[in-house]
């Protein structure tokens, strides 16, 4: 498809250059107002393209790969709007209490899951929020990545869990939770999903312009979103303490 394009590219750049040709020596010989009148349009069409470009947010920064493993590699092309979406959805992620490893006997698991319960609801509303990425040939968006995570991972793991927990905890009189039959099943679940929970949320890291070794830090908690040193595509508020 590329090796058919480039001709074509190179002919419609060789026309397009006659044209800016031809249109600057006509334009040379403008004297006095119109001279005047002539450069300042071409400065208002410039500027209006510079508006209409960053209002749109379809300004293209760079291609940024994401690996995850359930969906192998996946090419994005990075814009201004790509960045602050993937930043809200890294900043929460990493900030809760669900991601982090909930090692046996320790935590509790009606936490964890009104955690995960939390994010889903989350992830939704910061998605109904902000207007769809403009789509760039067959490239995936950010939009993509996240509902990939809550169907995929998040959705099964809380439809299965969820209701079985609740359903002991209505009839155990208050008992620990460690008396639940289900307990041992549901953390090792729940530390498998967490482990392919990682490369979506190192994946919308990366989506933000943060380095790996920042986003790695992050997330196993030897650095916190305050002394990141990144303030990602957006002024990043104080860390709040999330469920």
């Amino acid at each position: 498809m590329l090796r058919r394009s480039w001709p074509l590219r190179v002919l419609a750049g060789l026309a397009l250059g006659a044209a800016v040709g031809v249109a600057v020596y006509y334009a040379s010989l403008l004297k006095g107002p119109n001279l005047f009148i002539l450069a300042g349009a071409t400065a208002g069409a410039v500027a209006a393209m510079i508006v209409h470009a960053y209002s749109v947010g379809g300004i293209r920064l760079t291609d940024v790969k994401v690996t995850v493993p359930q969906l192998s590699e996946l090419n994005f092309v990075l814009t201004r709007d790509t960045q602050q979406v993937a930043w809200r959805l890294f900043k929460e992620i990493s900030s809760r209490v669900a991601i982090r490893p909930l090692a046996a006997e320790t935590g509790r698991l009606r936490e964890a899951l009104s955690s995960l319960h939390a994010l889903v609801l989350l992830t939704r509303q910061i998605l109904d929020e902000v207007q769809p990425s403009r789509l760039v040939g067959a490239a995936p968006s950010v939009e993509h990545l996240a509902l990939a995570m809550v169907n995929n991972e998040l959705g099964p793991f809380l439809s299965r869990w969820h209701p079985e927990l609740h359903a002991w905890e209505q009839g155990s009189d208050d008992r620990p939770e460690q008396e639940w039959p289900g307990n041992a099943e549901c953390r090792a679940d729940l530390a498998a999903m967490q482990s392919r929970l990682r490369p979506y949320v190192l994946g919308f890291g990366k989506l933000a312009g943060m380095r790996d070794e920042t986003t790695k830090a992050l997330l196993n908690g030897q650095l916190d979103l305050e002394n990141a040193g990144t303030k990602g595509p957006i002024s990043s508020p104080r860390r709040r303490n999330t469920v």
